[in-house]
């Protein structure tokens, strides 16, 4: 069954758009669990104008105790990222290319010319026993250089997929996508998948067999903010279910 891990960085950065702690990380955090999530995802990124360093730390003992219920803490291995990681041990982490002051992430890892800075920093992260996903885009050539590198997952960077649902170019490119799972699942990778899926487009992506989890922030917090936070994590969950 597919889990749904929700992003939480646009939570906290409306919290930090005033400089207080509400809304609070945490809180909601323990919304999304009681409504059926199955983790959190926090991408910290060095401008800090989202999730932060503490929010990690923070997530990692909300979750510490809740068996079967996942951190995933995403972003570009920069030291200090590595540093954060290793410290608070998150059960997945999701190492992304995005550069410093990226709005987004907006592409994965291409492993044909970054595969020696990413192989140790993969070494590091499974020695302390944490699962390490990459972030790729749909390239099989690519997705089997991960299997080399030593990846667990990778975390298929869906927003080409959300970009054409609807349009004349959805079929080519979801095929592109199925193609990239079962290519992933046949090197003994797992498949999570995320960027802009929402409620709308996330039932054609699950009909990809075995995808292992989808992350998703911005369109469910959006969802949020019509019907509420708990209804809209129902919302998901009941998709992913049926």
């Amino acid at each position: 069954m597919t889990k749904l891990s929700v992003n939480l960085n646009k939570v906290a950065l409306v919290r930090n758009s005033r400089g207080r702690d509400e809304p609070s990380v945490r809180e909601a955090a323990e919304t999304c669990l009681a409504a059926g999530a199955d983790g959190i995802t926090l991408h910290p990124r060095p401008d800090q104008r989202h999730a932060r360093p503490a929010d990690v730390v923070a997530m990692k003992e909300l979750l510490a105790d809740r068996d079967g219920l996942e951190l995933n803490v995403e972003g570009n291995p920069f030291p200090e990222f590595m540093d954060l990681v290793l410290t608070t041990q998150p059960e997945q982490c999701t190492l992304v290319p995005d550069e410093p002051g990226a709005l987004t992430s907006d592409h994965g890892w291409l492993l044909s010319r970054d595969a020696n800075r990413i192989v140790p920093l993969i070494d590091q992260l499974k020695s302390a026993g944490i699962r390490v996903s990459l972030f790729m885009d749909p390239d099989l050539d690519e997705i089997s250089i991960a299997q080399q590198v030593g990846a667990d997952r990778i975390e298929l960077y869906t927003e080409p997929y959300a970009a054409t649902f609807g349009t004349p170019a959805q079929d080519e490119v979801f095929q592109q996508f199925d193609a990239a799972a079962r290519h992933a699942q046949t090197l003994g990778i797992g498949v999570n998948a995320g960027h802009d899926l929402n409620l709308l487009n996330l039932g054609l992506l699950l009909t990809i067999p075995n995808v292992l989890e989808v992350s998703i922030g911005h369109a469910l917090i959006a969802d949020a903010l019509r019907i509420g936070l708990s209804a809209a994590v129902g919302e998901y969950v009941a998709l992913i279910n049926g």
